[in-house]
């Protein structure tokens, strides 16, 4: 499984953020990573310069072997709280397609 990770200029990224996502989607899509080929994430910051409650965004897209792109988004106040929101909701939606394929087959 490949982890692609994207940041806008307003987020800065780095080895420190790109081994905890890493860790992150390792961990949490583990039971799938035979069936994903790559994971992009995409973080962005979309009021930067305003500040504000829950600017902070951060979408994933799980690609499946055989079957369309799965993408969720998160926004939060912090780019952890996205990055974990975004992660746990791309997991269930992987496992439920997954699980739905298993079933059909």
């Amino acid at each position: 499984m490949q982890i692609q990770i994207n940041t806008d200029h307003n987020v800065k990224g780095g080895d420190l953020l790109r081994q905890h996502i890493e860790g992150l989607l390792n961990d949490s899509l583990s039971n799938f990573k035979d069936e994903i080929t790559r994971v992009e994430v995409h973080i962005s910051d979309e009021n930067s310069h305003k500040g504000g409650d829950d600017d902070l965004r951060c979408t994933m897209e799980a690609r499946i072997r055989g079957l369309q792109p799965i993408a969720v988004t998160h926004h939060a106040e912090n780019i952890d709280v996205a990055i974990a929101g975004a992660a746990d909701r791309i997991t269930r939606s992987v496992r439920k397609t997954v699980e739905k394929r298993r079933e059909i087959s």
